[in-house]
């Protein structure tokens, strides 16, 4: 007689096979401001600040990258240390519409990359109903519909009652979106602070945050795991914003 190794239950008489439970899926979302348009006080150059960001990428491995205050040319090179995966840009614009830009002359705004195993396959992007007094037009960028539905964005850093009405504009929208989702960004926006960022947290989402502006929305289906800060060693005014989920 064969031995026929294995799990097996008695069910109603029957010897049946076990079936295991699907092992869960995990799922890092990494939040960065790297403070590369030149403009900033904050600005460190343009090498030191891509060569960590691309050193946190390749030790962290997230399957979601969120980058605040990036030039469109940054794409190619933080997209290579995803390996296979899409991406999104989004430029920020001027009132008149005109897309804002770095002092290299590239286009400024954020940039979203998602893992090709989980990434939809339709980007969609837009410009804030509110904005401030300032003439940077905030923007969104979203890759719905995927394993996983992503977004970034970098809220109004002028006025607060403005941030937070981008913010719920935003997860609002994320929150229309089939299964699993994230929203990644700079909010301009404090836990406990005036406007509170908690305030724009739709039912159905958490928020978890480094402690300061920059904050990870996931929808109930993906279950919080840990946060970690990552020090960025001086090249960016903003720690990098660890959040790992799973699925």
């Amino acid at each position: 007689m064969r031995t026929v190794i294995g799990v097996l239950l008695l069910v109603s008489g029957f010897l049946v096979a076990a079936i295991p439970a699907s092992a869960a899926t995990t799922v890092k979302i990494l939040q960065l401001n790297i403070c590369h348009s030149g403009v900033a006080g904050c600005y460190t150059g343009a090498e030191p600040v891509m060569a960590k960001a691309v050193s946190v990428i390749g030790s962290t491995k997230p399957q979601v990258l969120s980058v605040n205050e990036a030039c469109s040319g940054d794409v190619t090179r933080l997209q290579a240390a995803m390996g296979a995966s899409r991406a999104v840009f989004v430029a920020a614009q001027t009132r008149a519409g005109a897309a804002v830009t770095c002092t290299n002359g590239q286009q400024y705004g954020n940039i979203l990359v998602v893992v090709s195993a989980l990434a939809g396959t339709s980007p969609t992007t837009g410009r804030y109903s509110a904005q401030d007094t300032s003439n940077e037009m905030r923007v969104w960028a979203c890759l719905p519909a995927g394993g996983v539905s992503a977004c970034t964005t970098h809220l109004s850093a002028r006025t607060g009652s403005v941030a937070l009405a981008q913010c719920k504009e935003l997860l609002n929208r994320a929150a229309a979106m089939t299964g699993p989702t994230v929203v990644s960004g700079d909010m301009n926006l404090r836990y406990q602070g005036s406007p509170n960022v908690q305030d724009c947290n739709p039912s159905g989402f958490y928020r978890k945050g480094d402690g300061d502006l920059q904050h990870v929305f996931a929808s109930t289906s993906l279950t919080f795991v840990s946060g970690t800060k990552i020090d960025m060693s001086g090249t960016t005014d903003h720690p990098g914003w660890l959040v790992t989920v799973t699925k």
